[in-house]
């Protein structure tokens, strides 16, 4: 952070948080530009915690005597997490041996839309979901010839096995979302559920 030619990197958190906000005041800056909350109060933190709907993730914890150490993360992350459930749609890795789950749920036009992926699943939950799986029924599968990025500043496609889409998975998942509705973050596998309760998953930006 700089201000008039001035490093402030070795400012405490306070300062640094003080010369940022006479900047937003002094300039009368205003959207797309947002300032992030601040706060000392332990209650208002508790209440920030309850806007996930507005796509909060979390809180972020700073020592206000703090300078900013380039390439060292010094800040505590506290991220709202909750749990609920999505179809399995399909896997990396393969069949067998699945790695990774890929996500969808059902939108209200009866449509498998991708949410997001898994994060990588333990060996008790790869060998358990791996005697589910199975390819594609015949008639095709609502993500024939789609693909998606193996992750964030890369080009490569990710390479996954199609399954047949009748196999729900519990996850724990942050509260974040993008425009899309898709979740900003991997899930994390909590329980692998029968076919039967497809039809209790919640529908598609619910």
């Amino acid at each position: 952070m700089h201000a008039s030619g001035t490093d402030l990197t070795g400012w405490s958190y306070t300062r640094r948080r003080a010369a940022l906000e006479a900047l937003f005041a002094d300039h009368a800056l205003t959207a797309p530009l947002t300032l992030c909350p601040s706060t000392t109060d332990p209650a208002l933190a508790r209440e920030w915690l309850a806007w996930t709907a507005a796509g909060l993730g979390g809180l972020c914890f700073k020592r206000l005597g703090q300078p900013n150490v380039g390439g060292a993360r010094l800040c505590l992350k506290y991220k709202v997490r909750v749990t609920t459930e999505a179809v399995i749609g399909a896997v990396t890795g393969s069949l067998a041996a699945p790695r990774t789950v890929v996500l969808g749920r059902y939108g209200t036009d009866g449509l498998l839309q991708y949410v997001g992926r898994s994060t990588t699943l333990s060996q008790a939950a790869a060998r358990a979901l791996a005697e589910r799986l199975a390819p594609p029924a015949a008639g095709g599968h609502p993500w024939e010839g789609w693909t998606s990025r193996a992750g964030w500043g890369t080009q490569r496609t990710l390479d996954v096995h199609l399954v047949q889409p009748d196999v729900v998975m519990e996850v724990a998942v942050d509260v974040a979302r993008d425009a899309a509705g898709r979740w900003r973050h991997p899930a994390r596998p909590h329980l692998i559920r029968t076919d039967t309760d497809i039809r209790e998953v919640p529908l598609f930006g619910e």
